[in-house]
Parts: C-alpha cells; sequence; structure tokens
C-alpha cells in the first residue's frame, strides 16, 4: 500500500533552510556580497591557479634553489616543506571529509580538485612558503601572503572561515617544524 505523505508549506522550508544555516555560512555570504566584484574574482582565481597543488610555491623554491647556489640545500628544505605542508592538508582533508560550501547563496566561482574542504590546501601550502620563503629571505612575508588567500578562498565560494584558519594554522605548524630541522641542520654543520 502507498504510503501518505502531506506537502511541506512554503514557510516550514523556509525555516528548515535557516536553521541548517551556520554563522559560518552567513560570514561566507557576508565576504561573497561585500568583496565578489569583478575584478576582485579575477584575482582570486588567479590567485587559485598558483596555488593549485602547492604549484606555484614549489616553483619558488626550485628558482630559490636555482639562483641561489650557497643556499641551494635550504631553498630545497623549505620547497620540501612547503609540499609536506601541502601533503599534511590532503591527509587531513580525507580524515575529516568535510563537504565545501553548498548553500545556495553562495557562488562557487572556481573549481576545484576535491569536494572535501577542511582544511584549506592553499591556506595551508601560502603559509607555510609565506613563513618558510620568509625565512630564507629575512622578510616577513606572512602578512603579505596569507590574508590575501585565505580571503580568496571565501571570495570564491570553496571554504568555509575555520578551513582557511585551519589551514594556515596547519601551515605554521609544518613550517616551525621545517624551520627548526633547519636550524638544526645549520648548527651543526
Amino acid at each position: 500500500m502507498a504510503e501518505l505523505t502531506t506537502a511541506t508549506a512554503p514557510e516550514e522550508l523556509a525555516e528548515e533552510a535557516s536553521a541548517a544555516v551556520t554563522p559560518e555560512t552567513v560570514a561566507l555570504r557576508k565576504v561573497q556580497g561585500a568583496l565578489a566584484k569583478p575584478a576582485v574574482v579575477k584575482t582570486a582565481r588567479a590567485m587559485s591557479l598558483f596555488g593549485e597543488h602547492a604549484g606555484g610555491w614549489l616553483a619558488i623554491g626550485a628558482v630559490g634553489a636555482l639562483v641561489d647556489r650557497k643556499r641551494r640545500g635550504e631553498w630545497l628544505t623549505a620547497a620540501a616543506g612547503v609540499a609536506a605542508a601541502h601533503a599534511a592538508s590532503i591527509a587531513v582533508k580525507r580524515v575529516v571529509r568535510r563537504r565545501r560550501p553548498a548553500d545556495p547563496e553562495v557562488q562557487v566561482l572556481v573549481g576545484t580538485p576535491s569536494k572535501l574542504s577542511f582544511p584549506s590546501s592553499h591556506a595551508t601550502s601560502t603559509t607555510a612558503a609565506a613563513v618558510l620563503y620568509g625565512g630564507m629571505t629575512g622578510k616577513k612575508l606572512t602578512p603579505v601572503l596569507v590574508p590575501p588567500m585565505m580571503v580568496s578562498r571565501l571570495v570564491l565560494g570553496v571554504h568555509y572561515p575555520s578551513d582557511v584558519v585551519a589551514g594556515s594554522a596547519l601551515g605554521g605548524a609544518v613550517a616551525w617544524g621545517v624551520r627548526r630541522f633547519m636550524r638544526r641542520r645549520r648548527n651543526r654543520g
């Protein structure tokens, strides 16, 4: 025998939808509403492409190794640290399995290699690169590079705020470990 169902009133649907909206979703909506202008989106997409699989950051490490022959080993170690940070973010994503934002009011403005969101690999590798390459160059790269990459992931609608914060923290932790390793190695010989 067929089961009887009742139609859900539009008001109930609206209540269900608003009940599922988290503060992070609201924050994501606000960031997109305020910043997702054509020029910003274009820049965010370029940043996304540069940071995909940490490719741009790894290329910078390779250039550093080619140009700065005296510190070639350090540049390669720093680049390996960026790669390790990226790998760590992928490992955490596969354990946590948080889905990317799927709110109807959030536009996804760039393609992604997976549907997994936590942590942001772009924020992870950018933070690791900023810390490690900043240490190599003597420049404070973190405040210049990390916040724009974090915000770009929100503008593009592919991460929640906690994804980018956690990614940045993970990248910083990996970079801290790599810098410590590099210092010990330098002090030995």
